[in-house]
């Protein structure tokens, strides 16, 4: 749980500095100053000097913000309409929700047939709709907005697990998240009857910063079957984290699928299960060396990952496993078994298109959009862009509350797409116990040079909310 600030208008100015940048600025000129005594009154005027009046955005990355219009204009998905105040809530202090995120809703780029990931969405679909004619419901519109129960508990992620916390998933209340994952909407299509599913959506997790990460990705999770037992497969929780488009499958079995088959219900789902993703390996990659790898999920046991040999190197495609007895049980369906698997469309698009960045998904210049038509699955993407990075590096102490998600969201909330990347090159630790951190930033925009001045002055305004956020723990570290 993220420490919070006791007076509320300060509260409330921090957080809005710290999660709305681009809103707020600092004079270059400032420097943070030591921590405060306990004196009240200086502690004041020591938040006065902090927290100056904000400037308006620099013009260069003016045209790469939400603005106010777009921000409070509500959008609608599956049928529910969300406005910003629904999601970005500055006087809550359980609520990390930027503006960067929020108009990242209502997109759904899965949903474009001329867009890599709808194109390789439909093609998943084709080979269900071929392999089980007539069996797997698809949802491609539900809304992203879930209660933790539905993100965390319905599908057994333990409650002190690290995606539980506000430095991993994107809190709109204590009680209300960003779906981190398509499975959050598995337990309410089983209790309302469904049996074999695909349910594909843009799911949220605050993530680090490179050329394969985003805070928004797309997954795709299928439930095949309901055995008489229960069997769920999970997507992958790695290279892709932020803004995605994922995809999640399922089935459920009954006794009599596999009762004259000489397996129990569990060895039925999982031979069952690898036996479709093997073919829909073969139906994306074609005739490909492929292996199972034994692993963990919370919700399916066993639990497999697939992996591809592709273009040299062994490639990890998607996650899956037989679902965990419980939630089939906690959902109506006692004496089923099932099994599950997820995938992140981004991830096996860049390797199918060639794509070398996440950030392109998200662009509308026409000399990435107008490289895809519906249904050419594979097209190699032909780069336009030749514009140089500009790296800068920034250098600080850290303490027990710094994390390097945090510092990202900074980073991104001022820059958004013109950061390319912010990695950690050095760390040093003094004989008081002491560490520091120096991490360089890239930034590139896709279509065009960047200036200095522009580029200057992101990095001082990254680097003096980064600042604030470290005076925002002093605070409460001296109770104020």
């Amino acid at each position: 749980m993220r420490p919070l600030i006791r007076t509320a208008c300060l509260r409330a100015r921090v957080r809005a500095m710290a999660t709305l940048p681009t809103t707020a600025a600092f004079s270059s000129t400032r420097a943070p100053s030591p921590c405060p005594s306990p004196s009240r009154a200086r502690r004041l005027l020591f938040a006065a000097r902090f927290l100056p009046s904000a400037p308006p955005p620099p013009a260069g990355a003016r045209a790469f913000r939400t603005s106010a219009a777009a921000a409070e204009a509500a959008v609608e998905v599956g049928g529910v309409k969300i406005a910003r105040e629904d999601v970005v809530k500055e006087d809550d202090p359980t609520n990390n929700v930027p503006d960067t995120i929020y108009s990242k809703i209502g997109l759904q780029l899965h949903r474009r047939d001329n867009h890599p990931l709808g194109i390789l969405k439909n093609t998943i679909y084709d080979y269900f709709d071929k392999s089980f004619p007539g069996q797997f419901v698809k949802f491609d519109d539900l809304c992203p907005l879930v209660s933790t129960k539905q993100n965390f508990d319905d599908v057994l992620v333990p409650a002190d697990h690290v995606s539980r916390s506000y430095n991993d998933t994107y809190y709109v209340d204590s009680q209300t998240v960003l779906r981190c994952h398509t499975s959050a909407h598995q337990a309410e299509l089983l209790r309302e009857g469904h049996r074999h599913f695909l349910v594909i959506g843009d799911v949220y997790r605050r993530d680090s910063i490179d050329s394969t990460h985003y805070p928004v990705f797309h997954q795709v999770t299928v439930f095949p079957r309901l055995y008489l037992n229960v069997f769920k497969t999970r997507y992958v929780m790695n290279s892709i984290d932020l803004s995605r488009i994922q995809m999640e499958g399922f089935r459920v079995f009954s006794p009599d699928d596999w009762s004259g088959s000489g397996m129990d219900g569990t060895a039925y789902a999982a031979t069952d299960l690898k036996k479709t993703l093997e073919g829909l390996a073969t139906h994306l990659f074609g005739a490909v060396e492929m292996r199972w790898v034994d692993t963990y999920f919370p919700f399916t046991n066993p639990s497999f990952e697939l992996e591809i040999y592709f273009q040299g190197d062994w490639l990890e495609v998607l996650g899956c496993g037989v679902t965990e007895q419980e939630i089939l049980k906690s959902n109506g369906r006692t004496d089923h078994v099932a099994w599950a698997f997820g995938l992140g469309l981004e991830r096996l698009a860049m390797v199918l298109f060639d794509i070398p960045d996440i950030r392109l998904f998200w662009s509308n210049d026409q000399r990435f959009t107008s490289q895809f038509s519906k249904g050419k699955l594979g097209v190699k993407f032909k780069p336009f862009s030749k514009f140089p990075p500009c790296y800068k590096d920034m250098s600080f102490w850290i303490n027990d509350e710094f994390t390097e998600n945090n510092l990202c969201e900074v980073v991104r909330g001022i820059a958004g797409d013109l950061v390319e990347e912010v990695k950690l090159i050095d760390n040093f630790t003094n004989k008081k116990g002491m560490t520091s951190h120096c991490y360089r930033i890239a930034y590139r925009s896709m279509e065009r040079s960047l200036t200095d001045e522009e580029i200057n002055d992101m990095q001082v305004r990254a680097t003096e909310l980064h600042y604030t956020m470290i005076f925002k723990c002093c605070l409460d570290l001296i109770g104020f």
